[in-house]
C-alpha cells in the first residue's frame, strides 16, 4: 500500500496532490479523505490506495498515519500581553504599514529590510488576536 505526504490540499476546491514516498504525485480527491474529514494539513502523513483516473493515479481511501505538528500555540498555557503593551504593538504596526502603504502607492514594493518588521509585528499581532 503506498504512502506519503500530502502536498498541497486547497480545500474550497476540494482536491489536491499527495507526494509519494516512492512515485510520483498522485491526485487526491476531498471524496477520499477519511469520513469525516473535508479537508486536510499539508505535510500530513497518509497512506492510501491507487486508481488509475482520467487524468492519470488518483488516490482512494486515504488513512492518516502522522498528523504535522501545530504551529499554533498551546492557548491554554500562553499569557496575553497586556492592554498597554499591545497598545504599542498596534501603534508601531499602523505606522509601518502607512509607510508601506505609501511605498505601493508610489508604484514600488517595498525594500525587505522595511517589510521585514512589518511581518514581525504582524505575526506577533495574529498570535495574540487568537489567544
Amino acid at each position: 500500500m503506498p504512502t506519503g505526504k500530502v502536498k498541497w490540499f486547497d480545500a474550497d476546491k476540494g482536491f489536491g496532490f499527495l507526494s509519494q514516498d516512492n512515485g510520483p504525485d498522485v491526485y487526491l480527491h476531498a471524496d477520499a479523505l477519511p469520513e469525516g474529514m473535508s479537508t486536510i494539513k499539508n505535510g500530513t502523513r497518509v497512506e492510501f490506495d491507487v486508481a488509475q483516473g482520467r487524468r492519470g493515479d488518483q488516490a482512494l481511501l486515504v488513512r492518516v498515519l502522522d498528523a504535522p505538528a501545530s504551529v499554533t500555540r498551546n492557548k491554554r498555557n500562553a499569557q496575553r500581553k497586556d492592554p498597554e503593551t499591545m497598545t504599542a504593538i498596534v501603534e508601531d504596526l499602523i505606522r509601518l504599514l502607512d509607510n508601506v502603504g505609501e511605498t505601493y502607492r508610489h508604484g514600488r514594493h517595498p525594500e525587505p529590510k522595511a517589510a521585514r518588521p512589518t511581518a514581525k509585528l504582524l505575526r506577533a499581532l495574529a498570535d495574540e488576536l487568537e489567544l
